[in-house]
């Protein structure tokens, strides 16, 4: 879907490339009012109805950028609204972090099936045997659908010869796993933070890019101009994600000409969470809880905290592998910042636990990291360079991909102890999560490790990523291979104190 929704793309990317440019060209935020000409000059609109719709879109989605809130139509207040009340230089995620831009949205139906021109008026008129509700009438000039009957069951769909009768869903609803999207009065989409996880999938379904969330682009660029000890975590799915040409090492150059400095692996993290996760169910499953699930993605966490607290406490509690990186920094230098580059959209929740808060101070997506390049016109793939990138393991490495976080977890545990047999089940997608954590409710997965993942591949198919998920999992596993540490207890990155003893 990436590359089939690139106009969206092109538009997200063009945000974040005129918000890094303010931040480090050193000019005012206020900005970004006028960058919104810049972006869209003319008086001919690109991709909506007018040019005043698609600057006035584009101007929600640079405040957006540089962290305040998204308005509806009726606010008559100018772009940089909200500008004076805090220093901006500093400004932390404020919820909701995922909002739909009202004036960007068409209210799209929610669920409706309907007849299409199409129609042949065919005397054998299957859709009318098959409906159960009795919804549709046959005429001489097509079938009609009674809405107020209609269950939505879809059965006339698949009974016309013809393809003449459509399903429409809202993209954005049907892609929601936590069924957290509605309508508001005016039949706009509407999420509701209660249920939402931040998964990210709306975002990237939306064919009208009419949800967004915010970002720390600007405060990341604007540290970067500073004399202050940045250091970037790279999770470990941002292999081939910036260009087919552009190496590991090529992209690694490419963050520290930015401005960090220094570029880790959060693979080391990952080890880090392998190393824990694996004692973590040796010492408690079965003894003290009946099955554990893995700690890695925070939507899969956030969505069993809200929808199934009564087995919370059967997730891990190991820290992720962005937490592990970031202590890890912290550790080494006592002055550090660190910006957690990534997939994921749920990472910028995660990084403002109260608990965390101190060792995540940026996050990013690899969307976002884009946006800085241009804005800077760094292309990874020119950049010359040979080094040999070692910071994680193999099992590390392939974090990154649907069933690599249980596996590193299962093979750790044969190295711990070989006559240990576990068994693994694994969810990807919200949807499928969902279902998981429902059976280990009813205790269905009792002695199973359990990985989910809430977006389809990993990581990988997070909506932070530039590159479908089918194009960049072989790229992950082959850098995964290319590790001289085949097992995260060998990582000599990791100090000795941080590994937990056998």
């Amino acid at each position: 879907m990436k590359e089939t929704y690139i106009n969206i793309l092109n538009i997200r990317r063009m945000a974040f490339e005129h918000i890094a440019k303010i931040a480090f060209e050193n000019r005012p935020i206020y900005d970004i009012a006028t960058e919104v000409f810049d972006i869209l000059p003319g008086e001919e609109a690109s991709y909506r109805e007018n040019i005043f719709r698609e600057r006035a879109v584009m101007g929600e989605r640079l405040r957006m950028g540089v962290g305040l809130h998204a308005r509806t139509a009726d606010n008559t207040g100018a772009i940089t609204d909200g500008l004076d009340d805090e220093d901006f230089d500093m400004k932390k995620y404020e919820p909701p972090l995922v909002s739909v831009i009202k004036i960007a949205c068409e209210a799209c139906p929610e669920n409706r099936v309907e007849v299409t021109n199409t129609c042949r008026a065919c005397i054998a008129h299957p859709c009318v045997n098959v409906c159960p509700k009795n919804a549709i009438t046959y005429t001489s000039k097509g079938s009609i659908i009674d809405q107020d009957k209609c269950i939505k069951c879809g059965k006339c769909v698949e009974a016309c010869p013809y393809n003449a009768i459509a399903h429409t869903k809202r993209p954005c609803a049907e892609s929601c796993g936590v069924k957290a999207i509605k309508s508001d009065k005016l039949g706009r989409a509407e999420i509701d933070d209660d249920k939402c996880v931040a998964c990210g999938r709306c975002i990237t379904s939306c064919p009208f890019g009419a949800i967004s969330d915010k970002t720390e682009i600007y405060q990341l660029a604007k540290a970067l101009n500073t004399d202050k000890h940045v250091y970037a975590i790279v999770a470990p799915s941002f292999v081939r994600q910036f260009g087919q040409m552009a190496s590991p090492v090529q992209i690694k150059e490419a963050i520290r000409e930015l401005g960090f400095r220094d570029v880790i692996e959060v693979g080391l993290g990952a080890d880090l969470t392998t190393l824990n996760e694996a004692h973590e169910y040796v010492e408690s499953v079965p003894e003290k809880i009946p099955f554990m699930g893995t700690s890695c993605c925070y939507s899969w966490k956030l969505m069993v905290k809200k929808k199934f607290p009564e087995i919370n406490d059967k997730i891990s509690e190991s820290s992720t592998p962005m937490i592990y990186s970031g202590k890890h920094i912290k550790k080494m230098d006592e002055k550090a910042q660190v910006a957690f580059i990534g997939p994921c959209i749920s990472k910028k929740l995660e990084a403002r636990r109260p608990e965390v808060a101190e060792t995540i101070d940026y996050v990013i997506t690899y969307e976002e990291l884009m946006g800085m390049f241009l804005a800077k016109d760094i292309d990874p793939a020119e950049i010359k360079i040979e080094e040999d990138w070692q910071d994680a393991s193999e099992t590390g490495r392939n974090y990154a991909v649907s069933g690599g976080v249980a596996e590193a977890v299962k093979r750790r545990i044969a190295e711990i102890n070989p006559d240990l047999e576990v068994n693994v089940e694994k969810a990807e997608g919200l949807a499928d999560c969902v279902k998981l954590a429902q059976m280990a409710k009813l205790g269905r997965k009792d002695g199973l490790l359990l990985e989910g993942m809430a977006c389809v591949g990993g990581c990988v198919g997070g909506p932070g990523t530039l590159i479908s998920e089918l194009k960049t999992g072989k790229s992950v596993k082959q850098f995964a291979k290319e590790s001289i540490y085949k097992s995260p207890y060998d990582n000599k990155n990791i100090p000795e104190e941080d590994k937990p003893k056998d």
